[in-house]
């Protein structure tokens, strides 16, 4: 009986990992963003590194950042976007890593395509209702079956959804407020090896959770040429739950444990300025902060029993861009953006899941207007990773035991159409 328990009381101790890993992916995601978040929720936006989103660069589409964007479009208006993401995560692991043996690393990113939409009511001439959806968070990575890192990460698949039907409303001629509310929902995979021989058997975990939040805005036009604007997205708390599972354990047979740890996603603020030069030129700005470091400590519950607390320790994030847009004709409008971001991920925690760095973006964009009803915007984003030292040693919270010392390598193609569509209605002011 006593041989049987203690592996068990070590796999308690695996599924724990695990579900850190699920927390970290789930306060995050195809993480286009710091952390594991996804900021590819525009097609004219990523045009413009994001730059002057919560001021209305981007158009409809960036009322995901700021719900008081909408009072700039009359009538019935719609935006979506359709993003490709190709992301490479090269990870080289350190000769004196004890498991190099079993492959030092390779490219772990795994492309994917993320779909956003926003629609906007004018119901008077004051007041306007809308709704945006998309996904705020993504990640999906696998590496070898058989790795160094095997131990930390085989496959990670994490998949967020948004919903968040809001109001806005024009207060004044220079001032508009918008207010939503945000249903969040998470699904999570992840799978690892027990342990460090070639094919170790797997353990995996699948987790999912629903939360609500909620989005506030504003936009002030102090002259006409002129727009600055303020988004929030909240936090949203979720319960993650789910099932771990594991290898076939003799005389108690194949292991499956209940797992449970309550998420806070962060909050989010976003402020932008749009300028508006001549008839021709346009130049924005914005500034974004992430409270990444509400993560702290994260209880996790195995089977009903609170196993430990997973330390987190990530820093707030933050990004800085710049952007222009030029109006080649009535029809045709282009653009260009610069941007950096400050990755919450320090070098102590970051792990073989996704070595998250710091990261320089550039993008271009066109947009085109074939009538006075449709219109389309076509971008494409390089991301520029800087490299960055994984060091998984005692003290990093997903150390089990075994050292693993490494690098990683990472860069992100983006490429994204946005096709919008208004019914019959004024052209926007935006």
């Amino acid at each position: 009986m006593r041989n049987t328990r203690q592996p068990a009381h070590r796999r308690f101790r695996i599924r724990a990992a695990l579900l850190a890993g699920c927390v970290m992916l789930a306060s995050s995601g195809a993480a286009m963003a710091g952390g594991f978040a996804l900021r590819e929720q525009s097609a004219a936006g990523l045009g413009l590194s994001f730059a002057g989103v919560a001021a209305g660069g981007g158009g409809l589409s960036a009322g995901y950042w700021n719900p008081a964007i909408i009072t700039g479009f009359g009538g019935f208006t719609t935006a979506s976007s359709y993003t490709a993401i190709a992301p490479y995560a090269n990870i080289t692991a350190d000769p004196a890593t004890p498991t190099w043996a079993l492959g030092p690393g390779r490219d772990i990113g795994l492309s994917g395509v993320l779909a956003s939409s926003v629609a906007a009511y004018q119901i008077n001439d004051r007041v306007w209702i809308g709704v945006s959806a998309g996904a705020p968070f993504g990640l999906s990575t696998k590496s070898d079956y058989t790795w160094s890192g095997q131990v930390y990460g085989r496959t990670s698949r994490v998949l967020g959804m948004s919903v968040s039907p809001m109001i806005a409303v024009k207060a004044t001629d220079w001032l508009s407020l918008g207010v939503g509310v945000t249903a969040q929902y998470m699904d999570v995979r992840l799978t690892q090896a027990a342990g460090v021989a070639p094919a170790a058997t797997g353990v995996a975990l699948d987790a999912d959770g629903w939360g609500v939040g909620y989005m506030l805005g504003a936009t002030i036009t102090p002259g006409p040429n002129t727009t600055i604007g303020i988004g929030f997205r909240s936090a949203v708390h979720q319960d993650v739950t789910g099932s771990a599972t594991g290898p076939f354990i003799p005389g108690a047979g194949p292991l499956s444990l209940k797992a449970k740890a309550p998420l806070n996603t962060p909050e989010v603020l976003t402020v932008g300025v749009r300028q508006k030069l001549n008839e021709q030129w346009t130049v924005l700005a914005g500034f974004e902060w992430t409270n990444w470091s509400r993560l702290g400590y994260v209880p996790v519950r195995i089977n009903g029993v609170v196993s430990e607390a997973l330390p987190f320790a990530y820093k707030d994030g933050y990004m800085a861009s710049a952007g222009v847009e030029y109006a080649w004709s009535p029809q045709l409008t282009l653009r260009a953006g610069l941007g950096y971001e400050w990755s919450p991920v320090s070098n102590r925690v970051r792990d073989v899941r996704l070595p998250d760095t710091n990261r320089l973006s550039a993008s271009v964009g066109l947009g085109w207007r074939l009538n006075d009803a449709l219109s389309l915007d076509v971008s494409y984003a390089h991301l520029f990773g800087e490299p960055a030292s994984i060091r998984i040693v005692p003290g990093h919270p997903q150390y089990v035991g075994l050292p693993w010392v490494g690098s990683a390598k990472a860069h992100v193609d983006i490429v994204s159409l946005g096709v919008n569509y208004r019914f019959g209605t004024p052209a926007s002011i935006f």
